[in-house]
């Protein structure tokens, strides 16, 4: 059956400068991972990722959240847009929106999100201080699948990094992102290989 060579459709939201997104599109241009990436949508029309990856040739979109009066409305919206390009993935890079449990729920095992922190701890905001606060000898980033609950779906893959004496929020977040950028392809390079065994 000739469909099993079908490379897997990503769909990217982003909300900001989208290094992440960078990172999947080099990792897609150097080879190390086979996918095609449908487009990049972002809640922002000011997001510095979307000229990146319109330089890159992918297919932008905008969606302003501020152009709707809910929640819903919005979610609803970018369900059409996201659905119109028929995407295996949902992959959440930066995207700074809490979604609704129907968006969730429509995206069911095919939406993934990176989390800079060792899941289970440090769900929410401000992983890198709280690490430091709890004495934490190492910290790190996890990619996992979204479910209703906020950063709480089961765990694809994770990168550490060990929190050093001197550390502080910034140095601690600059070395998290780094190992960000080899993470999240690496999870959906594993995601994918297990779709097709």
């Amino acid at each position: 059956m000739t469909e099993s060579r079908h490379k897997a459709r990503l769909v990217i939201l982003i909300s900001g400068r989208g290094s992440n997104m960078r990172s999947i599109v080099e990792a897609t241009r150097q080879g190390e991972l086979e996918v095609e990436i449908a487009a990049v949508i972002s809640n922002r029309p000011d997001a510095a990722g979307l000229e990146f990856a319109g330089h890159a040739g992918i297919d932008t979109q905008v969606l302003d959240h501020k152009q709707f009066d809910s929640r819903e409305s919005f979610d609803n919206a970018m369900i059409d847009i996201i659905d119109s390009y028929q995407p295996d993935f949902v992959i959440l890079a930066g995207f700074m929106r809490i979604l609704t449990a129907d968006f969730v729920t429509h995206y069911a095992g095919r939406l993934i999100n990176i989390h800079p922190s060792l899941l289970p701890k440090f769900k929410g905001l401000h992983t890198h201080e709280r690490a430091i606060e709890a004495g934490e000898s190492e910290h790190g980033a996890s990619v996992h699948f979204v479910t209703a609950e906020l950063d709480d779906g089961p765990v694809i893959l994770q990168a550490k990094v060990p929190v050093l004496a001197d550390d502080n929020a910034d140095t601690l977040a600059a070395r998290v992102l780094e190992q960000e950028h080899l993470l999240y392809p690496a999870a959906i390079k594993k995601l994918i290989s297990q779709q097709t065994e």
